[in-house]
């Protein structure tokens, strides 16, 4: 039977709101009854008791923050009235929690593109990347006319990803413009890449040649601008031959345990952590089952549910890495000047999110149950099949960039509030509720809003995963129908 409200742990001392609640409803919740003394919008919290100033609020079965001051049973709890537990850092110790997952592995195969170093793509694209900024003008008109000459006929697509970054750069800054740009030319979702450099720049294309290490000669050519008379015949004589070498390319049957996928969210609502984030949740323990690999990011995001993933943590060694990854973000902040803790956004408050730790808490549901395999820096690519935990921003761009750049060849965004982004791998968009969906069907690719309207989870897992094969053997997602594809490096440093 559907009600219009959930106490989500048996624990909690707050339900959520499925739908929206008027002042003077009465519900009823393990047997006790109570009157709601104001109304209550879907994805929010309502008291389950009285709170007295500091009392901690649980959702999830873990404190979310404390009563700043008296909130009534049957109140609304919201950011107005509740305040993080969360500050600076913390010191932690390792008391491994590793869970056995019982899933049997079902031999799937999706349709994709085996590499000639092994690896395996889920797209068959060309693309024009840029050493530097400078050159954008140049990599969009070259995409453009191959895409006009060829009308993409054989290839899954043609694109360009200009960037503003490049030169005027120093350090660790320099290298995560390079470490990202090298793992967009060594992305299998590529079938052939030409690199357009200036010849002035920092990232000289020399030195960018040597940083790739080995690579595929026929399907990665480069042009530098300055040296060059005619750049647009030039690179369009490039492309042309990359293009015939790329249309020949056919699709393979390849075994699921090669899919690497990474996730993500963004524009969270009180519903991410109930629906959308616990499906992803339920298929990275699957395609880990299966023998494959899921990344999870967005590190300022982790804060105040970061023991959970670091008792997940395989090994000691392990767990120092995880430690030193949220760590590392915490001080990040502090270097900056700015507070550990400035989390939620506005968006994710309207939504029904209050504290950080309520917004961690529903987001690492993402990565499910299973034991975490490896830690990875930005601009690190995957060395470990399993659950991976990532270095990034939660910015939605810069996160999903990272993701795609560690080698995952999809991103399964959820949402609560909707976004039509994408970047340079297919960026499938998850709803949270079933409203969006309805809404916004040009940006939303899969509903998981079903769950709190009496759908089982295990009906909607197995939709979800036959879609993802679907998507893996070539099925557009919205982004990619629409030609959102962008990339986002991290900025960190001086611009000279």
């Amino acid at each position: 039977m559907r009600t219009n409200y959930l106490k989500i742990n048996p624990a909690d001392n707050v339900a959520v709101a499925i739908e929206p609640l008027k002042k003077g409803d009465h519900i009823s919740i393990d047997g006790d009854e109570l009157i709601l003394q104001e109304d209550i919008p879907a994805g929010h919290k309502v008291a389950l008791k009285d709170f007295n100033e500091n009392e901690h609020i649980i959702k999830y079965g873990y404190a979310i923050g404390h009563a700043r001051s008296f909130i009534a049973k049957g109140g609304w709890v919201n950011e107005k009235n509740i305040k993080t537990n969360l500050d600076g850092l913390l010191e932690y110790n390792y008391s491994p929690k590793l869970v056995k997952l019982d899933i049997p592995n079902k031999n799937l195969t999706f349709k994709g593109y085996r590499r000639k170093n092994g690896e395996v793509g889920i797209r068959n694209e060309i693309w024009v990347i840029p050493t530097v900024g400078c050159v954008n003008g140049v990599v969009n008109q070259l995409a453009d006319s191959l895409r006009r000459e060829t009308g993409s006929v054989n290839v899954d697509a043609i694109v360009s990803y200009p960037h503003n970054y490049g030169c005027s750069q120093l350090g660790n800054d320099h290298e995560n413009t390079r470490k990202i740009l090298r793992d967009m030319v060594m992305h299998p979702n590529v079938g052939a890449v030409l690199v357009v450099g200036l010849g002035c720049e920092n990232n000289q294309l020399s030195a960018f040649k040597e940083f790739l290490g080995e690579y595929d000669a026929e399907r990665i050519r480069f042009m530098e601008c300055q040296k060059v008379d005619d750049e647009y015949k030039v690179g369009m004589d490039i492309l042309r031959q990359l293009y015939d070498i790329v249309s020949q390319d056919v699709r393979e049957d390849i075994p699921l345990s090669e899919l690497k996928v990474g996730l993500k969210c963004g524009g969270s609502d009180g519903f991410s952590g109930i629906t959308a984030n616990p499906l992803l949740g339920v298929f990275s323990d699957f395609l880990i089952a299966q023998g494959g690999t899921s990344v999870l990011t967005e590190v300022p995001e982790m804060f105040g549910a970061e023991t959970i993933l670091m008792n997940r943590c395989e090994t000691p060694e392990l767990f120092d890495k995880t430690v030193h990854l949220i760590n590392d973000f915490k001080e990040y902040f502090m270097a900056n000047n700015q507070p550990v803790y400035e989390n939620p956004s506005p968006g994710n408050k309207a939504g029904g999110i209050s504290t950080l730790e309520e917004k961690s808490l529903g987001c690492t549901q993402k990565c499910g149950k299973s034991v975490v395999k490896d830690v990875l820096m930005y601009g690190e690519r995957i060395q470990t099949k399993g659950l991976n935990l990532l270095s990034a921003p939660g910015n939605d761009l810069v996160a999903a960039t990272a993701l795609a750049s560690s080698g995952c060849q999809i991103v399964l965004f959820t949402t609560g509030r909707g976004t039509p982004f994408g970047t340079y791998v297919p960026t499938m968009k998850i709803s949270t509720n079933s409203n969006l969906a309805a809404n916004k069907p040009n940006w939303i690719d899969f509903n998981a809003g079903t769950l709190v309207e009496n759908e089982p989870m295990d009906k909607v897992a197995e939709r979800f995963i036959q879609y993802i094969i679907e998507v893996a053997s070539g099925k557009q997602v919205n982004n990619e129908k629409k030609g959102y594809r962008e990339i986002a490096i991290f900025k960190t440093g001086v611009t000279l």
